[in-house]
C-alpha cells in the first residue's frame, strides 16, 4: 500500500468553497480514476500565517496504480485546481510506502 498526501495551505478568503468544490467534486474525480481504494481529508492543526491547511490522502494498493495515477490522470486534475485557484494556495505532495500497518 502507498499513501499518497496532498497538503494545501489556502487562502482564507476561498477556503470554505475550496473545501466544498474538494468535497464535491475534486476528490470524487481522483477517486473515479481507479487508482486508490479510499481516501481522507483533514484540517491540519498548528497553521501556518496567512492560511488554512489541509491534508488529503489517498491510498494506492501499489506502485502500477499510483504511477498510471501521476501519468495520466494527475496533470489534468492538478491544472484543474490550479487554474481555479490560482495564487490562492501553496500545495505539496509526499508519497509514504506503507511497511506495516497496526489495527
Amino acid at each position: 500500500m502507498i499513501l499518497y498526501n496532498v497538503t494545501v495551505s489556502i487562502d482564507p478568503s476561498v477556503s470554505e468553497e475550496w473545501l466544498s468544490w474538494m468535497r464535491t467534486i475534486h476528490i470524487p474525480e481522483v477517486m473515479a480514476t481507479g487508482c486508490f481504494v479510499e481516501s481522507r481529508l483533514s484540517r491540519v492543526q498548528g497553521e501556518e500565517e496567512g492560511g488554512v491547511t489541509f491534508a488529503i490522502t489517498y491510498l494506492s494498493p501499489n506502485q502500477e496504480l499510483l504511477d498510471e495515477y501521476q501519468s495520466k490522470h494527475a496533470p489534468l486534475l492538478q491544472k484543474s485546481h490550479s487554474e481555479k485557484y490560482i495564487g490562492k494556495f501553496a500545495a505539496f505532495r509526499t508519497f509514504l510506502h506503507v511497511i506495516e500497518e497496526f489495527k
